[in-house]
This record gives structure tokens, C-alpha cells and sequence, in this order.
């Protein structure tokens, strides 16, 4: 039996630790979204991006890149995808709260796993709530963003060994999530990707201070009706910050005011 959702996995921002002053260096979050859509709706964003180029005259399956899109652009883009049938859940790290920085900087992408079985948590509890039982077995494809430099095999061994563990630590709800349902894709190829890539970045944009201190909420606000929610809150489930919101709140004002009422 198909599975019954595609999530689209997609990244902003690096895993680096080297902080400058002005925003400089590496950058103070690293995000990761998924975009989640049914098996009988993949469509939708083959779709979605068309009217994206379209709109915008950009030809024809040139892939679209958010963070190259000028400001008036992306609010057109974010627009555009926001009018079909998706859901989203992202995950946000603020990496200068990270206590321990040299572990993850001596252990190759283990800050990408790590908000990876965060995102999957989330993803398995969306798919768990809103499979239908005409229209596959629960499961949800999962569907990476090419990173030439990392093994999926190894991603796949990390999920195994997550799922192994009995202690209850690992919140994945494994009857949707299956190793051999991963692939990984180059953005370019996807239209599911391309607007991952959107859903992350927006996020990014509205968590990362340019060097003049000025924040960009507005693509967030856009795609916010797309944000998983669970018990009508939108905070912990398809948003999670790795840091306490509340303090992440009394230190930037600016994530309070983007997400203080999601």
C-alpha cells in the first residue's frame, strides 16, 4: 500500500559556531522545515511553483531559490504557495544557547540529526492526526534536500537506532515513519523542495537580525495558517525552538513579536 503524505525537508541558515560581531560569520539559527502534503495532493506544489514563475517571469523549471528572490519577490512567492493544501512543521535552533559547542562541531552532522528527529517527532504526530484510511497506509514519504556531503545511509542508521530505544525518550510515532521511505533529491529537481526551502527560509528570516538589527516576520505571517497545530497551539508542534521560548522571548523581542502568539 502507498504511503499516504510526502514531506519535503528542507534547511536555512549553517551549522557553524563561529560567531562575529554584526551578524557576521556563521549564523545564530539554523532552521529545518518539512512540508507536508497528502499523497493525492502532489500536485499542489508542481502547481504552486508554476504560478510563481509565471507571476514573477522567471522561464520555465528554473528552480526557484528563496534566499535570491528580492524582498517584494518573496512576498509574492510566500503568497502564491500559501493559496494550496500543505501543512508545516520546522524546527529552530539558536546555536550560541547550545551549551556544548564543540561536540557537535567535532561530530559531523550531528546538529542536523538532531533537529531531524525533532522535526520527525512532530511530522510522524501530523501524519498520525490526519491519516485518512482510503488513502494509504499512514506513512509518510520523506523526502530530503540533496546535502552532497552527508550519507542518508547513516541517516537511516540513526533512525533505526532511535527507534531501538525503549526508554521513551524518542517521541517518534513510528507507524508513520519508515527508514526506507527516505530519499534524498537536489533542490533544483523538486518543486516540493523549492517550496521547503521557502517554508524554511521564511522562518529564518524572521528569526535571523541583519547587520543593521532588523528582523523579517513578513513571509513567516504569510505561511502561518500552514503551521501544524495541535490543541490549537502552534508552539512546540509545528514550531519547536531547541532553546526555552520564554527566555528566547526576554533576550530578542523580535522572536516574541513574530511568534508570541503562534
Amino acid at each position: 500500500m502507498p504511503a499516504s503524505f510526502v514531506a519535503y525537508i528542507d534547511e536555512a541558515g549553517d551549522e557553524g559556531f563561529k560567531f562575529l560581531p554584526n551578524e557576521a560569520g556563521s549564523s545564530r539559527w539554523f532552521v529545518l522545515s518539512a512540508v507536508v502534503f497528502r499523497h493525492s495532493g502532489t500536485l499542489a506544489p508542481v502547481q504552486a511553483l508554476a504560478e510563481v514563475r509565471t507571476t514573477l517571469n522567471v522561464e520555465a523549471k528554473k528552480p526557484i531559490h528563496f534566499r535570491d528572490l528580492k524582498h517584494e519577490k518573496r512576498v509574492v512567492c510566500t503568497s502564491i504557495i500559501a493559496k494550496y493544501p500543505f501543512r508545516t512543521v520546522t524546527v529552530a535552533s539558536y546555536k550560541p544557547d547550545i551549551d556544548d559547542p564543540e561536540h557537535y562541531r567535532s561530530n559531523k552532522d550531528l546538529l542536523y540529526r538532531y533537529l531531524t528527529r525533532l522535526l520527525l517527532e512532530r511530522v510522524s504526530w501530523l501524519c498520525r492526526d490526519n491519516k485518512k484510511p482510503e488513502e494509504g497506509d499512514g506513512c509518510v514519504d520523506l523526502v530530503f534536500s540533496d546535502r552532497a556531503a552527508m550519507s542518508y545511509e547513516d541517516m537511516r542508521a540513526y533512525l533505526r537506532h532511535l527507534q531501538a530505544q525503549m526508554d521513551g525518550s524518542v517521541r517518534i510515532h513510528w507507524p508513520a515513519i519508515k527508514t526506507e521511505n527516505i530519499r534524498a533529491v537536489q533542490h533544483a529537481k523538486l518543486a516540493g523542495l523549492q517550496v521547503a526551502d521557502a517554508v524554511a527560509s521564511s522562518t529564518f528570516f524572521a528569526l535571523h537580525l541583519n547587520p543593521y538589527g532588523h528582523a523579517e516576520p513578513r513571509y513567516a505571517n504569510i505561511l502561518k495558517g500552514h503551521v501544524y497545530r495541535h490543541k490549537q497551539s502552534r508552539l512546540g508542534y509545528g514550531l519547536k525552538f531547541l532553546s526555552n521560548f520564554e527566555s528566547l522571548k526576554s533576550r530578542m523581542p523580535h522572536v516574541g513579536a513574530a511568534f508570541g502568539d503562534w
